[in-house]
């Protein structure tokens, strides 16, 4: 049945989405975390406040791709990093998906920001198990704009955001699963890595992903 609703969510996306591209590759996610990174730049108004970005622990970055045709669906990929005593870990491959029922046609790009505010929520994502938004880690929607003043202690452990159409918002990922990808990571990093690994920083990013620390690094 899963796999007639993949078939079925697939067909929609190449009818009525021909034009979007998805990002295939953990390279390519990771390029894509990096433009969504440095797009917060463009519009301090309404973006993540840099006071967010300073305090975070760690960042879990998904572009997810909701379509549907008859039979809705949605699949995300993406990627989190955390902030070690040396600078920013490498990547840690992550997604989440779906199919349900309801009548909708179309397709849209969404980008998911989740500001990780405390250590817990970092080694809730160094598991590597799935990850239910709400029930394993308190969320909140979080704050936009550039006037938070630093220091204020966060209200969840996981601030989450998302980003659509050229808009920033708080939104609330309530009851989203967020399962870490283990194929991608042992392809990305050459050999067999759990993200504890990576997040901790035991492991050397790769030369790819020196872009997206770069960006983050400016926070």
């Amino acid at each position: 049945m899963k796999t007639i609703f993949g078939s079925l969510m697939i067909g929609a996306l190449l009818v009525a989405a021909p034009s979007l591209s998805v990002a295939k590759g953990m390279q390519d996610q990771v390029d894509q975390a990096t433009t969504v990174i440095e797009k917060f730049r463009e519009i301090p108004e309404s973006g993540i406040p840099k006071a967010v970005l300073r305090d975070a622990k760690g960042l879990a970055i998904l572009t997810v791709l909701k379509a549907g045709f008859i039979f809705s669906g949605q699949g995300g990929w993406g990627v989190v990093v955390a902030r070690t005593a040396h600078g920013w870990s490498g990547p840690s491959a992550i997604g989440t998906g779906g199919v349900g029922f309801g009548f909708q046609v179309g397709a849209q790009v969404t980008e998911f920001v989740m500001v990780l505010n405390t250590p817990e929520a970092v080694n809730a994502f160094a598991h590597g198990a799935n990850i239910k938004i709400g029930a394993d880690l308190s969320a909140a929607a979080g704050p936009v704009g550039r006037d938070l003043a630093a220091g204020v202690l966060p209200v969840a452990a996981v601030y989450t955001y998302s980003r659509s159409q050229g808009l920033f918002a708080g939104v609330s990922l309530e009851g989203t699963v967020i399962a870490t990808r283990n194929d991608a990571n042992k392809s990305y990093y050459g050999r067999s890595v759990s993200a504890k690994q990576i997040l901790s920083g035991k492991i050397k990013p790769p030369k790819g992903a020196a872009k997206l620390r770069r960006a983050l690094e400016s926070y």
